[in-house]
């Protein structure tokens, strides 16, 4: 078994890691780098309103998103790509963000354009733009089932393996005890429905992001001193001419994508997901948003991780197949333990390290799993057309069993089957968005024509060219609402 999951894992990433990077390139020249241009106006978005009292607020969506790509990826993810990729994994990860925060931009901006409105709530994301966009029946169903069985099955695992972990680590916590308590509080969260979810994430993520950031940023001043050496080291070891981790290249860019994209997710279709629960008046405002979360997923709290880890010195370098470069912690494990010791040693006197760690992944991991009930259940909408039935109650069962699993289950197995469950995922989106670019940018140049007029963009599909948009020419679209009913924050 564990040789026809590594053969399987081979087959989806090894392409997958060059494919993420060609069209986050793609995606940057066409939109002509939307993700740098409407930074300002990305801002603005966040804390638009929502334009009714069916969907979420842009915030919210974004909370939402943020909650499914802040987890145990910004912790152990970081960990493990500085671990087997060299310090030079970190620039990979940063600059793959950058780069599919247009992706993000995108799939995000599909997902409010071809969603509908379903039991009072908003749904949208991958198979309603394959079947809509594309009008492949088919592949939406397909998609939409893999993502069932990822989002169900494989990916929840890791979040609970590492939040049992970490706390048996830090407190003495009994991995079975720690996972029946998380499995009883997520029932509880989970059966209260979207808004239940989307309002604990809204108040838990940005606190626990400061929280973390600002840790981070004390050791940093710890290690004030160390930072220029980290720079150097993690820009020798990027590309190639740093002389001890010079010969790790390919695999610095290789595991600097694949942490980068488990990490924040973009292209993977999440933003898609999530973005179309917002209520706005212009699929556009989501699409920034969801662009924006990348950026504080990744070049805010991982790389506050890998500049604490890299400048205090609490790593090993172990190449796959060779022998350790590096090993200044010897039986350490990558993973989160990395982090507890950074903590520990970065900050004089400091023996906390493994006790914040602990809360800071309970909460990360916790939120994740949230997301993963709504992005679980969002495809059984699809499929059959109700939230409420036997089979959405089968994959929320399922989603709290795999979280059970996933206490029990080897690290190394938890985190292969969540691999191969994101790039599954991902492969039917990024085909997907390719394929539909030209109506991201239609939607695109109809945001920025109103905006150029002084208007706040309010989207009507039909001047902008697109077909298949059907809840946006329904009475209850925010594009039927007078421009002074729409939402009062736009972006510039």
């Amino acid at each position: 078994m564990e040789k026809l999951l590594t053969t399987i894992y081979d087959l989806i990433w090894n392409p997958l890691v060059y494919v993420t990077l060609i069209t986050g390139s793609v995606y940057t020249i066409a939109t002509r780098g939307v993700q740098v241009r409407h930074l300002p106006g990305m801002i603005k978005c966040l804390f638009g309103r929502a334009d009714s009292d069916t969907g979420t607020s842009s915030f919210q969506a974004f909370a939402m998103a943020l909650g499914g790509r802040v987890g145990v990826g910004n912790i152990a993810g970081v960990a493990t790509a500085i671990s087997f990729g060299g310090p030079g994994a970190l620039f990979w990860m940063i600059a793959t963000a950058v780069l599919t925060a247009s992706s993000a931009f995108i799939e995000a901006t599909l997902g409010q354009i071809y969603k509908v409105k379903s039991e009072g709530e908003y749904r949208g994301g991958i198979p309603w733009y394959i079947e809509k966009g594309l009008g492949l029946k088919w592949l939406a169903v397909a998609a939409a089932g893999v993502a069932v069985l990822c989002y169900a099955l494989l990916i929840p695992g890791v979040q609970s393996s590492t939040i049992v972990t970490s706390m048996d680590a830090a407190f003495g916590i009994p991995t079975w005890l720690t996972g029946l308590v998380v499995v009883a509080i997520l029932g509880l969260v989970v059966f209260g429905g979207t808004k239940r979810i989307a309002a604990f994430s809204e108040k838990v993520v940005p606190f626990m992001a400061a929280c973390y950031v600002l840790l981070a940023i004390v050791v940093l001043i710890a290690n004030f001193g160390e930072i220029p050496g980290v720079v150097r080291m993690v820009m020798g070891s990027a590309f190639g001419t740093d002389a001890v981790f010079g010969g790790m290249i390919g695999a610095a860019v290789s595991w600097g994508v694949r942490r980068s994209l488990y990490s924040n997710v973009a292209g993977v279709g999440e933003g898609g997901f999530a973005g179309a629960a917002a209520s706005v008046s212009h699929p556009v405002k989501q699409g920034l948003v969801q662009s924006f979360s990348v950026y504080i997923d990744t070049l805010l709290v991982c790389t506050a991780t890998g500049v604490m880890i890299l400048s205090t010195g609490a790593y090993n370098i172990l190449p796959e197949g060779r022998d350790a470069l590096v090993e200044n912690l010897p039986g350490v494990e990558p993973g989160a333990a990395f982090t507890q010791t950074a903590i520990d040693t970065g900050i004089p006197g400091a023996d906390f390290g493994a006790g914040f760690v602990a809360v800071a992944i309970f909460f990360f991991a916790f939120t994740s799993l949230l997301s993963y009930f709504y992005y679980g259940v969002t495809n059984i909408v699809y499929l059959t057309g109700s939230s409420r039935g036997v089979p959405a109650r089968i994959v929320q069962a399922v989603v709290l069993l795999s979280a059970y699993l996933g206490t029990v289950r080897s690290t190394e197995r938890v985190w292969q089957l969540g691999d191969i469950g994101y790039g599954l995922i991902a492969w039917f989106n990024m085909i997907a968005i390719a394929l539909l670019l030209p109506i991201a940018l239609r939607a695109l140049r109809d945001y920025e024509r109103q905006m150029k007029d002084g208007l706040d963009p309010v989207f009507d599909p039909v001047k902008a060219g697109i077909k298949g948009a059907s809840f946006w020419e329904s009475g209850d679209a925010p594009a039927r609402l007078s421009r002074s009913d729409s939402a009062e924050a736009v972006s510039g």
